[in-house]
């Protein structure tokens, strides 16, 4: 009689317990938190295809992704800073640098993009680097050292052109003229597309987010680099060495930074002073999204590169609707607010 009751009650309450609307509410919420990026992602495409039709064409797909291929690619290099509780602000100043170096070393030194591209890389990585000496060795606070060394680099790039862009026929601060040239194995880096559909650098955006969603979520190093910034003390005394770690995490960010410089310059072939302006509050806003994104909480590749994408659907269609151009920033903000409200917001709310 007691092995009859102990099967039966067990039933009896799980049934009305599964029917309980507030589980219903929670569940709901959970799938709200998880999937709140992608809902609305969804929501503006459908908008704005009814809106203006155009906007589904592969044609304009294809440019919504190769207009966030940079910033996708720099929020990556945000992103893992973030996962070991850093910050890099720099990273909008050393892919406006490497725009300009990109540039002078083809136009001023006359070298070819096979020797052009690694230099770059190898700029954009020293930069880590010594942001990664500023701020493990000498202690400097992450914001303060790479805050410093976004002005460092903001001036430093026009010193060898004396503040001017740099294009065939640049006049030199002594008077000679420039008399070098983009290469074009270089420019096809930013203009071409394979198959005349798919732009080289959404596939170099591709393989970054590859790679290093394999390295943060997959290896042993990737774990490490969220233990470092989780907790620090412990993941030292565990036996990582955290200096490393946080100088592996630099690196990364400088020269993803770079890469995303020697795409710019490929696309505009010139090195133009002004072309790193938002691409720092562009990329953090990615990267930010990215924290929402399947309800992680935390920096995550993947989410970095959909909160990239949400940011250029959202920017497309209000272009092709001729939204006025200062209004944009505003929306963007105003959606980047709703989505994580809407993500943290009902989290709070379901888990007490």
């Amino acid at each position: 009689m007691t092995t009859i009751d102990d099967e039966v009650l067990p039933k009896a309450v799980a049934g009305p317990k599964s029917r309980n609307p507030a589980n219903r509410l929670l569940a709901l919420g959970s799938v709200l938190r998880a999937g709140a990026v992608f809902i609305l992602l969804g929501l503006m495409v459908i908008g704005f295809t009814y809106a203006e039709p155009a906007f589904i064409n592969i044609g304009n797909l294809m440019s919504i992704l190769q207009a966030v291929s940079v910033v996708a690619i720099l929020g990556a290099g945000v992103t893992v800073t973030l996962a070991v509780g850093g910050f890099d602000l720099s990273i909008g100043a050393v892919a406006a640098s490497s725009v300009m170096a990109a540039s002078y070393a083809m136009i001023v030194w006359h070298l070819s993009a096979f020797a052009t591209v690694p230099l770059v890389l190898a700029f954009g990585a020293a930069i880590g680097l010594v942001n990664a000496f500023l701020i493990v060795r000498l202690r400097v606070p992450d914001l303060l050292a790479t805050l410093a060394m976004m002005f460092l680099l903001s001036g430093l790039q026009l010193i060898p052109t004396a503040g001017r862009s740099i294009s065939a026929g640049l006049v030199l601060p002594d008077g000679s003229k420039a008399t070098g040239a983009y290469d074009p194995a270089f420019l096809l880096i930013g203009r071409y597309s394979l198959f005349n559909t798919l732009p080289v650098s959404v596939v170099l955006m591709a393989v970054v987010a590859i790679v290093l969603f394999v390295l943060t979520e997959r290896t042993r190093i990737g774990r490490l680099l969220f233990a470092t910034g989780g907790n620090e003390v412990a993941t030292r005394l565990a036996g990582a060495s955290t200096t490393r770690l946080k100088t592996l995490a630099y690196v990364i960010s400088g020269a993803l930074a770079a890469l995303g410089g020697i795409v710019i310059a490929a696309r505009v072939g010139r090195g133009d002073v002004s072309s790193g302006g938002s691409l720092l509050m562009d990329s953090v806003a990615a990267a930010l999204i990215g924290f929402a994104v399947l309800n992680l909480r935390r920096p995550n590749v993947l989410g970095t590169i959909a909160g990239a994408v949400f940011v250029g659907v959202l920017l497309n269609g209000l272009t092709m609707l001729n939204a006025p151009y200062y209004t944009q920033d505003f929306v963007k903000g105003a959606v980047l607010v709703g989505a994580l409200a809407l993500t943290y917001g009902l989290g709070r709310n379901t888990d007490r």
